[in-house]
Formats: structure tokens, C-alpha cells, sequence
């Protein structure tokens, strides 16, 4: 789909930026849905934290199209999780994987998350950006948004409410949200955060990719190893 089509010629994201950097999360989601209407779909990883974005979009919009991607090789409380709050918020949830099996991919290639920073991002391209990629082409998204925070990692301290990804406008409506404004949404509404949480998970994916957090690390190397902390779905020049 060119990129012409995609993107809202009406939409700045710089000036959006700008006019709702003071805005709440639930204005600059309604905003979204006003510009884009039935075009603007959530991305959602079921992670630690996924039940804030889930509830604030839904809450708003019951209808919009809710993109997860299916590794083949999450942890099986993921999809518990998965399938509680899909239940329980009433998702229209898409479900999006590789077009190779997981035992298909590992036929083929191996255990490319074992392969060093070449490997991961081989793995990642097959089994998160391309599907991914495909979702947003056939939901004929022409925007998305997710439920990234600047204090996540250092990969993300930089990010904007509003931006452009491949052709579409990006919407982070808790950008700059903090562990405690996150705590403070969940408890007051009722959610929960990730079961493994509590066992000291702070960012989870994949099983074979994904370690607690210890004393002797940061947040950002429990996943990857340490090597990388994009996978390549929110910055695609991270996936090289």
C-alpha cells in the first residue's frame, strides 16, 4: 500500500505533538479515533503492562482492532493472560503469526535466538515484523497505537506522543507515563498487571529470550540477552 494511502495528509504528527503534549491519555486516544475513525488499530504484547492501554482504547472504542503477534513461543501465563483479558475487556482481538510453524522455523534455520545479534534479528524479522507488517496491511491501518513509555529503556527515552512509522501515524498515548501512573491506572481500575510480574519479570516475551530481573542487571538486559532491546516492531532500524 503506498504511502499516500496510508498516512492522513491532514495529520502533522510534529504539530499534534506539540498541541497534545499536555493532553491525557484518554484525549489523545479519543483524538486518534477522531482522525483516523475505523483506520487506527492497538498493538498489544499481553506483557507486564498491557492491561492499561487495552482498557483505555477499549473503553473508548470496544471495536477497534486489537493486533497481537504470536511468536509460537510465548510463556504459557502470556497466553493465559491473553485469553483473560480478551474475555474480560471484551477484545477484538487479531491474532497474527509467521507463516512458518515454530518447529518449521527451527527445522530451517536452528535456534536463530542463539545465533548472536545476526540471529535475533533473523528470528525477529520472521516471527514479529513480518506478521506485524502484514496485520497493519490487511486491517488497512493507517494509524496504531501502542502503550510504549519513555521509562521502559534508553531505546525509548526519547519518543514522542506522535510520530510516523513506515508510512503511519504513531500514537503513544502513555509515553510519558511512569511505573507509578501505571500502577495507580491498574489498581484504580481494577486490572491486573502481567502473572509473572510478581516472579520478577519487568518486560516479557519470548521464553528462551526473557529472564528475570536481578540484582546484578538492568531491565533492559532481560531480554535479548542484553544484546539488543528493539525487536524491530517499534523501531524497525533496530532489527539490523
Amino acid at each position: 500500500m503506498p504511502t499516500a494511502d496510508i498516512l492522513n495528509p491532514a495529520v502533522d504528527p510534529a504539530a499534534a505533538d506539540r498541541a497534545l503534549s499536555d493532553a491525557s491519555a484518554t484525549q489523545r486516544v479519543a483524538w486518534a479515533l477522531a482522525q483516523f475513525g475505523g483506520s487506527v488499530v492497538l498493538s498489544t504484547s499481553f506483557g507486564a503492562q498491557s492491561a492499561v492501554m487495552l482498557h483505555l482504547a477499549t473503553r473508548i472504542a470496544p471495536d477497534i482492532p486489537v493486533i497481537f503477534v504470536d511468536t509460537g513461543y510465548l510463556f504459557p501465563e502470556t497466553y493465559r493472560f491473553a485469553d483473560d483479558l480478551t474475555k474480560r475487556l471484551r477484545i477484538n482481538l487479531k491474532v497474527y503469526r509467521s507463516a512458518e510453524s515454530a518447529a518449521w522455523i527451527e527445522a530451517r534455520h536452528g535456534k536463530l535466538w542463539e545465533k548472536g545479534a545476526e540471529g535475533l534479528a533473523s528470528y525477529n524479522q520472521i516471527v514479529k515484523v513480518e506478521p506485524m507488517q502484514r496485520a497493519l496491511t490487511e486491517l488497512g491501518a493507517r494509524a496504531w497505537m501502542a502503550g510504549l513509555r519513555r521509562t521502559q529503556s534508553s531505546t525509548r527515552e526519547n519518543l514522542s506522543v506522535f510520530s510516523t512509522q513506515e508510512g503511519r501515524t504513531k500514537i503513544l498515548p502513555i509515553v510519558e507515563w511512569t511505573d507509578r501512573d501505571v500502577h495507580r491506572y491498574l489498581t484504580e481500575n481494577d486490572l491486573p498487571y502481567h502473572p509473572l510480574w510478581e516472579q520478577g519479570y519487568v518486560s516479557i516475551g519470548d521464553v528462551h529470550t526473557t529472564r528475570p530481573l536481578s540484582a546484578d542487571m538492568s531491565p533492559e538486559e532481560t531480554r535479548f540477552f542484553g544484546i539488543k532491546r528493539e525487536c524491530g516492531l517499534h523501531d524497525p532500524a533496530a532489527n539490523i
